[in-house]
């Protein structure tokens, strides 16, 4: 028109005469694709439209409110494993859901408090903000003085420490998912993701275990930590409180036979029984009612804050302190979450976006550090609550955030007379699971030694360094085995299977038939630098010699054969065999005279005397006997060489072939003969035609050579012939030509046989 023309592409716009027209990498961006990476961005654009109300949502709200009150009670609990306030674990179930809801992928994971991301923010905790820094000295009036703790100051103080902590871990966690490395979770194990968590189940049960006895200890931490904290409840056991000590127990004894119940009947029982609800309302109530406080001095919660508390800024000036704990802590729970995650993803046939779990985590916990939490992830038993109740989506979670923001609101006072013995034996009741992995050590010893050794280890190193230290000795540990594993990998050497194309361990199989004259070597992993020497030790226990002995040893004897050819003792006897003093050519026999250093230094081509090495020689050296002429390389489970492994096997194939053995290579990736033209490897003497798709194609090729030429070894000829005459033959001498070296001589022996 005379107003705009219009430009093709996705979505036709039109833009006014003189406006410059957008250039055609602009046609790329249309709203479709836009809204495409919005989505990815924000999960729920894609799920809620599709959202099924008829069907789910009866289902999510069900499961919603039996998931909210678990987390509720499990909120108060783990507070304690933060050494803070228990009122600040209901903001903790509360608002990580709210943005989890619009930014996760997982549709089943209830988000909140972990026992053991709680344990290692309370480590941290207790290590920057321990009861010593907030004593105070006070005089009654006997005029002795009393020290006392000043709890106000301290557990403000504690809450600062762990929502900053909180913060840095949100941080941490976008970072991490803005750079798209998500991967780094593969590097944690399931042995050792299995063993720490073990040993963090028994740190929290002993960190629990004084306030179910209601045992006054000092806050260790650190190296030993639970040693120490064990010993000192030991010595105070005598100071236990009774009334918390049977609360405690019962709840422990209760709880886990109805979870038990849970767990055998479930497909009988529509909706599992919320025993935690049951049993902290049943305890509140006998605490309140017998006054358990004032009668028995019984521990109990107290102050509960009733609704919400204005924003707190983190302390930025707090971050060094703790930012290698809240590496490890960002990257456990993130573990933690995406596992569980995974484990019903499949269950349901969906995908999780790994990178955008960090994304959604990382920004929930910012969020919510912002609102004195702590670190959020997901629990194992809050989660399979909100699956079983019948939980279809989010949804769910985002009503049990209802029933938390309802705990906040209006009951938090009626919760304040708990004994938090209750609470602790709540927190022990749901480590079952965590136990239990105990039995897995038997099987996996069975199924692989090295990854019980991971479980093992990482379990006793979370326990004696602590939780942070431990998952990282435990990480380095596992990352050694592998690279053991890699530096001594399988091999063996490979026979036929009879009638077929297929190669099988020598070792492994009875009826397998060793190619004649053929060695076959199968080397079972990639190449480089730290595992050449496995690979040059394992090819010489495969073909039987070392091909550099046997060069310096062949050196050797011609160098003797040399000498007594010019002094004239070398000659033909009557019988025809050519030396008086032979010896028995036994592989790898000690010789009786050293060698000689100068000797070796000669290069091959200066002496070249044609001699049958396989049979007895004219003079006293053992030359080892090489019953091979080929050698083969089953590369197939090599996936790459570095610049060492290149050079090291060209020198294999020279020190081969200047012995007259064939160097051959089978089942390579097409890397690999890629990686080997990167580094020179062919020149005029390795060349390609040395490499086959498999071992099979490079037997026939060997037997075809055999079978069509006559195979001769350029320094391999009869020294030992019969002859046919009677008289001694005389030997000539031939020396080399000016413009070589001066010192060499190239002797040829000539027998000739005569009837």
């Amino acid at each position: 028109s005379a107003q705009g023309r219009a430009i093709p592409g996705p979505s036709t716009e039109f833009y006014p005469v003189g406006r410059e027209v957008p250039t055609a990498g602009f046609a790329f961006c249309s709203r479709k694709k836009a809204f495409q990476i919005t989505k990815s961005f924000i999960p729920i654009l894609e799920w809620l439209p599709n959202y099924r109300v008829k069907e789910w949502l009866i289902s999510d709200i069900i499961s919603g409110i039996s998931t909210g009150l678990v987390a509720t009670l499990q909120g108060l609990a783990y507070a304690l494993l933060v050494a803070v306030p228990v009122g600040y674990g209901l903001y903790s179930a509360f608002f990580p859901i709210l943005t989890y809801f619009f930014l996760g992928t997982s549709r089943h994971i209830s988000v909140g408090p972990f026992p053991v991301v709680s344990l290692m923010v309370g480590s941290v905790v207790l290590s920057m903000a321990p009861d010593e820094n907030f004593l105070l000295v006070s005089s009654n009036t006997t005029g002795l003085n009393k020290t006392l703790i000043d709890t106000e100051s301290r557990d403000a103080q504690r809450v600062l420490i762990a929502s900053t902590v909180t913060f840095l871990v949100g941080i941490i966690q976008l970072v991490l998912g803005a750079l798209q490395i998500g991967f780094i979770v593969r590097y944690l194990a399931d042995p050792l993701v299995g063993g720490f968590t073990t040993a963090a189940a028994f740190q929290v049960f002993v960190s629990q275990l004084k306030i179910v006895l209601n045992v006054s200890t000092k806050n260790y931490n650190g190296i030993l930590s639970i040693i120490y904290t064990l010993i000192e409840i030991f010595e105070r056991i005598g100071t236990t409180n009774i009334a918390d000590l049977v609360a405690g127990l019962l709840t422990i004894v209760v709880c886990m036979a109805v979870k038990e119940i849970n767990d055998r009947f479930k497909h009988k029982i529509p909706i599992p029984i919320p025993i935690e609800v049951i049993v902290t309302i049943v305890a509140t109530g006998i605490s309140y009612g017998a006054d358990l406080e004032k009668k028995y001095n019984a521990g109990i919660v107290k102050n509960i804050p009733r609704g919400f508390l204005p924003p707190v800024p983190p302390v930025v000036s707090m971050f060094s302190q703790m930012a290698a704990a809240a590496f490890s802590i960002a990257v456990v729970a993130y573990a933690i979450a995406v596992s569980v995650g995974k484990v019903y993803a499949t269950k349901y046939d969906y995908a999780i976006d790994g990178n955008q779990e960090f994304i959604a985590f990382g920004i929930s916990n910012v969020f919510s550090g912002a609102f004195s939490c702590f670190v959020a992830t997901t629990a194992l038993s809050r989660t399979a609550v909100q699956e079983s109740t019948g939980g279809k989506t989010q949804v769910a979670g985002l009503i049990s955030a209802g029933i938390v923001m309802i705990a906040i609101v209006a009951l938090g006072k009626l919760l304040e007379p708990l004994q938090k013995s209750v609470l602790a034996a709540v927190v022990i009741a749901n480590l079952k699971g965590m136990f239990m992995q105990v039995c897995d050590v038997p099987r996996l010893w069975r199924q692989n030694k090295v990854d019980a050794m991971i479980w093992v280890f990482t379990c006793v190193a979370s326990i004696i360094l602590g939780l942070d230290l431990g998952l990282l000795a435990g990480l380095v540990f596992g990352l050694l085995t592998v690279v053991v594993r890699v530096q001594f990998p399988s091999w063996g050497g490979l026979g036929n299977v009879p009638g077929t194309d297929l190669y099988r361990n020598v070792k492994e199989y009875k009826n397998v038939v060793e190619p004649q004259g053929v060695k076959i070597l199968q080397f079972s992993s990639p190449i480089f630098y730290a595992n050449i020497d496995g690979l040059k030790s394992s090819l010489k226990s495969t073909v039987g010699f070392d091909a550099v002995r046997v060069y310096n040893k062949r050196l050797k004897a011609l160098r003797k054969i040399q000498k007594l050819i010019k002094k004239g003792k070398l000659k033909a006897t009557k019988n025809g065999i050519i030396s008086d003093s032979g010896v028995a050519n036994e592989a790898f026999e000690p010789d009786e005279d050293p060698e000689e250093s100068e000797d070796l230094e000669i290069p091959t081509r200066e002496i070249e005397i044609q001699v049958d090495w396989n049979s007895e020689l004219p003079v006293k050296v053992n030359v080892p006997k090489v019953p091979i002429h080929s050698l083969i390389f089953d590369f197939g489970a090599v996936s790459f060489l570095d610049v060492v492994a290149v050079r090291s096997i060209r020198t294999i194939v020279k020190e081969f072939e200047r012995i007259d053995v064939r160097v051959y290579f089978a089942s390579h990736q097409d890397s690999i003969v890629t990686k080997l033209e990167q580094c020179a490897f062919f020149d005029d003497n390795i060349r390609k035609d040395i490499f086959f798709l498999t071992v099979h194609d490079a037997v026939l090729h060997i037997k075809s050579q055999i079978m069509y030429k006559d195979i001769q070894d350029p320094i391999f000829e009869k020294i030992s012939l019969m002859q046919e005459s009677k008289e001694p033959i005389e030997f000539t001498e031939t020396s080399r030509p000016e413009d070589e070296l001066d010192h060499a001589a190239i002797i040829y022996v000539v027998f000739v046989l005569i009837k």
